[in-house]
């Protein structure tokens, strides 16, 4: 009898610390960091991404993410005004009234979408008046080198 209570208290504390670390992987409390690459000239696949970025800010919560959408070349035609691919040299844009109205709802939640000023110059866009809500702090120099540059700062890639 002496004997088991010996090994009482140490599979009591093993118990408490097995929970322990239970409750810590089930909500570690760390936060995402998450590159979305957008390249591409196809309005349903742009959509689907889009999606994609509400359900992780959902499933992650936007108070641990750091999202960041990286548009260069072709994927400029998301924020494009279709009224305004005229003016570039892009043959169409898809930043309709109900795609921005997404693409507002994401930036409210602190979703940041930053524009290739190389592709800026290369199709002859003016962010101010062709694009859908494109500030001077959302061009980045090259799109390419700033997916480069978050990478090595430990944010995880995805394109869609």
């Amino acid at each position: 009898m002496f004997r088991s209570k010996n090994y009482l208290l140490p599979m009591l504390l093993l118990y408490i610390v097995a929970g322990w670390h239970a409750l810590a992987l089930a909500d570690d409390g760390t936060s995402q960091k998450v590159i979305y690459h957008v390249n591409f000239d196809d309005a349903q696949a742009q959509q689907q991404t889009l999606r994609y970025i509400r359900n992780h800010l959902n499933a992650v919560g936007e108070e641990k993410l750091d999202l960041r959408v990286i548009l260069h070349g072709d994927g400029l035609t998301l924020l494009l005004e279709p009224d305004m691919a005229d003016n570039t040299l892009f043959r169409t844009g898809y930043a309709t009234d109900e795609l921005t109205a997404t693409i507002a709802a994401l930036k409210d939640r602190g979703v940041q979408f930053l524009v290739c000023a190389n592709t800026l110059r290369g199709k002859q866009v003016d962010p101010a008046n062709d694009l859908y809500d494109v500030d001077e702090q959302d061009i980045v120099a090259s799109g390419v080198a700033e997916i480069a540059r978050l990478q090595g700062q430990g944010f995880a890639y995805i394109r869609p």
